[in-house]
């Protein structure tokens, strides 16, 4: 039986596990509906290690319409302004080439001329980002959050509750396990919590920790075939 794991659920500020990340959760909010300005805010910077959701969050808000996601590597155009767009959302921007640096500068100068909104995030708070030292500035000019990673127990919480909402039964064991011998982000986990589902349907067996090793060893064959045909 081939398991895909490839069908991501649309990113969601709903579907962000919040965690310790309450007071980011409800700012972001404010920006997908772009009511943040009556507070003053229209700048927001987020760092975090890699995994913590910060993709996640910019994806989410680029749901919300009129709104611009720019991933390091994007094309020179995606930097150009637009009247059309009011959210901007600059991602890994540790990974910004030198030129994109210049052209994230100017968009930034744009986007607050026109009383546009900007989410920028990157794997460090600004004073210590290596980009060049007037983007810096300009990151540390509005809100700067760190976004906290999930502990073991936040995960195994959200997958419980994921789980009751939709009438899964699960043994105990089994997410303790599934966090310690699977990868770590929290839309992996979710996926595979999906695929076990699906797996105890077809197979008519309820989701044990045999069941989870079968389902973990059947994928690690999977990616070992697809390396065999890579070659």
């Amino acid at each position: 039986m081939l398991l895909d794991l490839d069908a991501d659920q649309p990113p969601s500020l709903e579907l962000f596990v919040v965690g310790q990340n309450t007071e980011l959760a409800q700012l972001l909010s404010l920006f997908y509906t772009r009511t943040s300005s009556q507070y003053g805010e229209r700048f927001v910077y987020l760092w975090g290690a890699a995994g913590a959701g910060k993709t996640h969050l910019l994806h989410a808000l680029a749901e919300s319409g009129n709104a611009r996601y720019i991933a390091a590597g994007a094309p020179e155009s995606a930097y150009l302004y637009n009247d059309g767009i009011s959210l901007y959302l600059f991602d890994d921007c540790e990974k910004l080439s030198p030129a994109e640096q210049i052209d994230a500068f100017a968009l930034f100068n744009e986007i607050r001329a026109h009383g546009g909104f900007l989410v920028a995030a990157g794997n460090h708070p600004p004073m210590i980002l290596n980009v060049r030292e007037d983007l810096r500035t300009r990151f540390g000019w509005g809100l700067v959050y760190q976004v906290h990673e999930l502990t073991d127990e936040d995960k195994i919480d959200a997958l419980e509750r994921s789980a009751q909402a939709r009438g899964i039964s699960i043994s105990s064991g089994v997410l303790p396990y599934l966090i310690t011998h699977y990868r770590r982000d929290m839309s992996s986990l979710t996926q595979m919590l999906d695929q076990l589902d699906q797996y105890s349907l077809e197979t008519k067996r309820p989701i044990t920790l045999p069941l989870l090793r079968e389902v973990l060893n059947e994928l690690d064959q999977q990616q070992k075939q697809q390396e065999q045909q890579q070659k």
